[in-house]
């Protein structure tokens, strides 16, 4: 059965401002995203192009590489519950290292999960879930906001529901990073936020799971390629120094905060020992793919939007028709096609 979009996770497609016009302005735009896309995904999955993408991951043309951020524990619990439904199986952050490096062949019917930032909630909703059903998951975390307890975009959304002029969190995506941090310390003294990061002892515990590994994210999550040389290898090395104080392992594998990177960023994650690299490059992970290990790409889960959608979206199918396909709405708002 093909259900209808609801909001569970809604804030994360458009963050609502409760009792301002604002807010609901925001909710309307994306129940009407959330209600377009479910049926889209439902043509999609009617018409058999979900089946035909599943029969391909089956039979070995590419692994399914798809990434979380903070979905609710029934989103992802369900999203595990219909891959092994469709005989997926699951690789571990080290087998996918064998097979980039020629020790292990290429598998059939493979799927690669990882989840970034380390969510507060993804222990509950994410850890347990993996436990139960012993399905491997690699969690990139970054350090600070585990160590502070929120992620420099929430003080951005706490200013500007207590009416406060600040700049939106894409514009400060694409501006040097010492101009972001200045603003991000600025609004640290004068708003308050709860804690939405895992804290240090959660990520020890979580790392003595059998099914989970702890994978780098930088310390700040800055966007790299507007940080200066120093910086990345700052962020690069100060983030995996703590990641292996706290968990007592080694952290080989990195998530670039946004999925930016350069040549620049590739290089000194070589330099520095790290064996794998995953962008947001929404592709397939071929055997060709692979050669390279530093771009490995992913597809992105969107936590809020329907589970019709999610399917379209964990076998690559979302991101490639959105960008071919004469479909297309007028609002950028309306129609998202990678997650946050």
């Amino acid at each position: 059965m093909l259900r209808g979009p609801g909001l569970e996770n809604g804030a994360d497609v458009a963050t609502t401002y409760p009792g301002s016009g604002t807010g609901i302005t925001k909710m309307m735009i994306t129940l009407t995203r959330n209600c377009l896309a479910w049926f889209f995904s439902s043509i999609l999955i009617l018409c058999g192009f979900v089946d035909r993408a599943k029969k391909r991951a089956l039979r070995g043309d590419y692994i399914l590489s798809i990434y979380f951020h903070n979905p609710s524990r029934k989103e992802f619990e369900k999203c595990i519950k219909w891959l092994l439904k469709n005989n997926f199986t699951f690789l571990n952050e080290y087998q996918l290292g064998e097979i980039a490096e020629g020790r292990m062949p290429f598998p059939k019917g493979a799927v690669f999960l990882s989840v970034d930032d380390g969510w507060l909630s993804n222990e509950l909703n994410v850890v347990e879930v993996a436990k139960k059903y012993r399905v491997p998951v690699t969690i990139f975390v970054s350090t600070e906001p585990v160590e502070e307890g929120a992620y420099w975009w929430t003080y951005i959304n706490e200013a500007k529901k207590n009416d406060r002029e600040v700049p939106k969190k894409n514009s400060l995506k694409k501006i040097p990073n010492e101009q972001r941090l200045a603003l991000i310390n600025r609004l640290k003294e004068e708003v308050v936020v709860d804690r939405e990061a895992l804290n240090i002892e959660q990520v020890r515990k979580i790392s003595r799971t059998e099914e989970i590994t702890i994978g780098g994210h930088t310390h700040t999550h800055p966007i790299l390629p507007n940080c200066d040389e120093e910086t990345v290898y700052r962020e690069l090395t100060d983030s995996r120094k703590r990641l292996e104080t706290w968990t007592g392992t080694a952290v080989t594998s990195f998530a670039y905060p946004n999925g930016d990177f350069g040549n620049r960023e590739k290089a000194i994650l070589r330099k520095l020992g790290y064996k794998l690299a995953f962008t947001n490059q929404p592709k397939y992970l071929t055997k060709k793919v692979l050669d390279d290990p530093y771009v490995i790409p992913r597809f992105g889960f969107l936590e809020g939007a329907s589970f019709a959608e999610n399917i379209c979206r964990m076998v690559g199918l979302w991101q490639p028709i959105m960008r071919k396909s004469t479909y297309r709405l007028k609002s950028r708002k309306i129609i998202q096609t990678t997650p946050g």
